[in-house]
């Protein structure tokens, strides 16, 4: 085989793998974006008292609560459950804490390249409120942000008061993802309850 041929042969794989790399990049966020538009439809029906509705007929989750961060635009349906496959589609509920919006400490994992992307920008004193099963909604404040090895992350001691955790891998435009470091912001709420208009 020639140089030439070579060249041709070597750059045609170096295409290919680049066009794959980029359209399963494209896949995951597109399949997130997909799946929070369809999750809105199975939350409305929780607000209106079905229980543990699936978003598809498939899914192994359910709505759990709606994460809002009014300053940054972000509005997120929680699901039931932390593991990988529901993570692809939206932020999860650790089970064996509190529910969102409930008393006690409720931990939110999500995936650090699209729907928890946005920790980055999330600031002490911004204000989050998650919206319960029963429409209610409340209010949190963030009190740390803070980057923590994974080992060392422990839940933050509670009186009992509403506490609301979420946290992602990081750093955030790390290559190999699920490293040992966690980037955790924790909030606490302002223990009054509202409704959210319109919704």
């Amino acid at each position: 085989m020639t140089r030439r041929a070579s060249l041709a042969v070597a750059a045609a794989v170096m295409a290919a793998a680049g066009l794959w790399l980029v359209g399963d990049g494209l896949y995951i966020r597109a399949k997130a974006v997909l799946a929070q538009h369809l999750l809105a439809g199975a939350w409305a029906d929780t607000l209106d008292g079905a229980e543990g509705v699936k978003p598809w007929s498939w899914a192994d989750t359910w709505p759990v609560a709606r994460l809002s961060v009014p300053r940054l635009g972000i509005d997120h349906i929680v699901l039931a459950g932390g593991s990988g496959r529901t993570l692809a589609f939206g932020p999860g509920h650790v089970d064996g804490t509190a529910l969102p919006g409930m008393a006690g400490t409720s931990i939110i994992g999500g995936h650090r390249d699209t729907h928890f992307r946005f920790l980055e920008k999330v600031a002490t004193g911004d204000a989050i409120e998650v919206e319960r099963a029963d429409g209610a909604v409340r209010r949190y404040s963030v009190e740390d942000v803070r980057i923590v090895h994974k080992d060392a992350a422990r839940m933050p001691a509670g009186d009992g008061a509403p506490v609301l955790v979420l946290s992602t891998c990081y750093p955030f435009d790390a290559v190999v993802p699920g490293g040992p470091l966690r980037y955790v912001v924790t909030a606490r709420a302002d223990n009054t309850d509202r409704r959210l208009a319109g919704m």
